[in-house]
């Protein structure tokens, strides 16, 4: 594995969040797909039964960044900081999950998941992507919404979200049973 130039991954971390930003005011998060390789993919674990993966770019626009981000259009993922490893291209980001346009009854402000959420990425050269995998607060995310739903606060997407739970949506796995593993890279199990 070669090292990587530490500013040309700074660069193009930040066209990364910039174009987050510009797929947070418009509502789309499908052009963010660009960003991976062709080979690319993309999960994250949810709670102790199900994984998501989605496997290639195209899948990963369809189903990470299309399917899944529906019902969350309004919501801020502001990137908060970011560790690289020059050696392996690892790069840690960290990032908040506030719900714009909400106002939480507790604190006065909008809906936030509590706890860290981020993602583990590889870049892989050229400007893109290998792999991601996101980590979040399982159980912040499952009481906040349980809360927003409660008072009558979430988007009319989430809601149909939460009418259709338990229907098996492509890119869902039971744990163990994704295309590729949720961890990317050899553990020495």
């Amino acid at each position: 594995m070669a090292d990587f130039d530490r500013d040309e991954i700074d660069a193009f971390i930040d066209a990364w969040i910039d174009a987050n930003i510009a797929a947070e005011k418009v509502q789309d998060w499908t052009p963010l797909a660009d960003f991976y390789e062709d080979d690319a993919h993309y999960g994250w674990n949810y709670g102790t039964k199900d994984d998501f993966m989605a496997v290639g770019k195209e899948e990963i626009r369809e189903l990470a960044l299309g399917q899944e981000m529906k019902g969350l259009e309004g919501w801020k993922y502001p990137y908060v900081a970011r560790v690289i490893d020059t050696r392996t291209g690892d790069v840690i980001c960290l990032w908040r999950q506030i719900a714009e346009g909400t106002e939480d009854p507790r604190t006065g402000r909008p809906y936030e998941v509590y706890g860290l959420g981020g993602s583990w990425f590889r870049y892989a050269g050229n400007r893109k992507w290998a792999w991601q995998r996101d980590f979040f607060d399982f159980g912040n995310v499952v009481d906040l919404f349980m809360r927003m739903y409660e008072a009558d606060a979430l988007s009319d997407g989430m809601r149909e979200r939460f009418a259709s739970a338990g229907e098996k949506l492509p890119g869902w796995y039971r744990i163990h049973e994704a295309p590729k593993s949720i961890w990317p890279v050899d553990v020495g199990d």
